[in-house]
């Protein structure tokens, strides 16, 4: 039996031992991303596609942000799909100043089939645009976004881009806090990393940009949870890289309750375990049959376990190394996690995280013990496909006495 018991953990740790050398890869390769920017900024006509499912409290907000962009106005339309509301989301974003589509079909629910729908039926409205952003509807962009967008997309080569996807009340709690941490590793870090070493990075839903002929020609064809990253091998099976700028920049609130950060945590990681499984087989025999690396580093760059999970799995081998194995495993259990510190601080070192961010890491074992029950629950749990709107914080707080 012990026999069994040390050949499973050395077995573990060799398994463990590939996503803690590709967090090492990244992480290194980060410290040498630069955005491209070899052309002049071509002030582009951009059309902000804003998806919003009963988005009445905080849409006006999104709107008004957008417009208060640095971005000359007469090169700037926003487009709000008011998508299967039982709400004011229409009306309010009208009262914006927003170009409004109403949509109801309670058969073709989520963002997915929202975005589809607009881009193929509604062409004649965002014609005239060289290129269209997709943001969510509970965002703030920064007043540089437009301008790193269409400085980006003037690049004659770069047909999409995605933008940095950051928190906005990093200090409200230790729950945004440390989903600041991890946005600072997962969508900067990483961004960066696999963008200097396979040449495409990943789209994130909120801060995607792109040329308008691309999205004329594909639509929104992927409508699954995670329709950002399906997107995403979609266009890297198709040769279509997407590039990172670090500078354009769009922030979301989180919420700091308990049930809305479940949900809104195991829709996301449920849906990405759901890919992973969809896209290995795919991305494996691109690799096979073109012989192109970038294949590896995209299934490497799914398959890697969320932070915390990946936590959890370290704590699990580093603690059976220690009880059953010998030094050498041990060794190899300890490198884990100074890869996982290097990987970590590096993420907030290069984003400038605020000193609230950094004093809040020190809660990330708390973090990672809220998530045992939401990973536990995600295994057990029928999967849906629904579009769910996250309870935002603002609406956490009136509810309170």
């Amino acid at each position: 039996m012990m026999i069994i018991a040390e050949l499973f953990f050395q077995s573990l740790l060799l398994m463990l031992a590939l996503p803690a050398a590709y967090l090492l890869l990244s992480t290194v390769a980060a410290y040498f991303f630069k955005k491209e920017c070899a052309a002049a900024n071509g002030f582009l006509n951009i059309g902000v596609v804003i998806p919003a499912h009963n988005e009445e409290e905080g849409i006006v907000r999104t709107v008004e942000g957008v417009f208060a962009c640095d971005y000359p106005a007469n090169r700037l339309e926003v487009y709000v799909i008011a998508d299967n509301c039982s709400d004011a989301t229409a009306l309010h974003a009208r009262a914006a100043g927003a170009n409004v589509f109403e949509r109801s079909d309670t058969v073709n629910r989520g963002k997915g089939q929202a975005l589809d729908w607009f881009l193929k039926n509604r062409r004649e409205s965002y014609r005239h645009t060289d290129a269209i952003t997709i943001i969510d509807a509970d965002v703030a962009p920064e007043r540089g976004y437009l301008r790193e967008i269409s400085l980006s997309l003037s690049q004659p080569e770069i047909h999409s881009v995605q933008a940095y996807n950051g928190v906005s009340n990093p200090g409200a709690g230790w729950r945004p806090a440390l989903i600041d941490a991890a946005f600072n590793v997962f969508n900067h870090l990483r961004m960066a990393g696999t963008f200097r070493l396979s040449g495409t990075a990943v789209l994130k839903g909120n801060g995607m940009a792109f040329s308008t002929e691309l999205l004329e020609r594909y639509g929104w064809p992927c409508h699954s949870i995670v329709e950002d990253m399906e997107f995403t091998l979609r266009l890297l099976q198709d040769g279509v890289n997407v590039h990172y700028n670090p500078d354009a920049i769009v922030r979301s609130e989180m919420v700091t309750s308990g049930k809305s950060a479940s949900s809104q945590r195991s829709r996301w990681e449920g849906g990405r375990f759901m890919l992973v499984r969809k896209m290995t087989g795919p991305l494996l025999r691109l690799f096979a049959e073109k012989g192109r690396i970038r294949f590896l580093y995209a299934l490497l760059e799914l398959a890697v376990p969320p932070l915390s999970l990946l936590v959890m799995l370290f704590a699990f081998a580093t603690a059976g190394s220690l009880l059953l194995l010998k030094s050498e495993w041990i060794m190899l259990a300890t490198s884990f996690w100074l890869i996982l510190v290097f990987y970590v601080v590096s993420g907030q070192i290069q984003r400038r995280a605020p000193l609230s961010t950094w004093l809040y890491l020190a809660t990330a074992p708390l973090y990672v013990l809220w998530k045992i029950p939401l990973y536990a629950a995600m295994v057990l749990r029928k999967k849906s496909t629904a579009w769910v709107r996250t309870t935002r914080e603002s609406e956490v707080k009136e509810k309170k006495p």
